[in-house]
């Protein structure tokens, strides 16, 4: 198990280190944002794997509802926490990106207001799941999960049926010709890292949490048994 997470670790820090030589050196300059647009080597991977990392998240709850699986209910979480951490990103780099270009930190416009509602919906799913612990809480979170992913296919279309000032997409908008080679070179570069990065995290996440359900169940064992030994022993103490 180690070793194959050096390995992997390796790679990702491999492919981390070579996209941030393609980010910042190999990909020319933006003739109109000038240096900052290389924020979007960092901003657009770290949006995709979010929603990839969201999509899991739904995966995994539909599936908890449907068989009540604890590894389904592990994976669910462990991808929630993961998408949360690449959509802070997003909302991190997202002003910083917009504060030279447009002159102000944030707007209220719709891409950036439903992103924002994502990373809430995700947030609360988070807190319910570490401050509640009721025997249903699983299956809420996996109700508030499912719902929340709607949320998804929201923001991803909301440049394309809104009027926004964000920069309209130049690859799956089907501008793709429009980009520079050696640019697209680089966000897809950095995106197979975020991938490979994001999928070590979230397979420690799920063994963590796949050993914290295990512990639990084995103290949930142990205490049924004591309290079903309470009353032989008293049985035996009135005999």
């Amino acid at each position: 198990m180690r070793t194959k997470l050096t390995i992997f670790g390796l790679i990702a820090f491999a492919l981390l280190s070579y996209g941030l030589y393609q980010a910042m050196i190999v990909a020319p300059t933006e003739a109109t944002m000038g240096n900052v647009q290389r924020i979007f080597y960092y901003h657009v991977p770290s949006a995709w794997t979010a929603f990839l990392m969201f999509f899991a998240n739904f995966l995994a709850s539909a599936w908890y509802l449907i068989k009540r699986g604890p590894r389904a209910d592990a994976f669910a979480l462990a991808s929630a926490e993961v998408g949360v951490v690449f959509c802070t990103v997003v909302l991190i780099t997202g002003p910083l990106w917009a504060r030279p270009v447009w002159g102000i930190w944030w707007t209220w416009d719709a891409r950036l207001t439903t992103t924002l509602i994502l990373w809430l919906i995700y947030v609360s799913y988070l807190i319910l799941r570490r401050y509640s612990s009721g025997g249903q809480t699983p299956v809420l979170a996996a109700t508030l999960a499912i719902f929340g992913f709607i949320d998804v296919p929201i923001v991803y279309l909301s440049i394309r049926y809104f009027r926004t000032q964000h920069p309209q997409p130049v690859i799956a908008g089907g501008q793709g010709s429009g980009i520079d080679p050696l640019m697209l070179k680089a966000l897809l570069i950095n995106w197979l890292a975020f991938l490979v990065f994001g999928a070590i995290v979230l397979w420690v996440r799920y063994k963590l949490e796949r050993a914290r359900q295990q512990v639990e169940e084995a103290h949930a064992l142990r205490e049924e048994q004591q309290y079903e030994e309470k009353p032989l022993i008293n049985a035996r103490a009135i005999r």
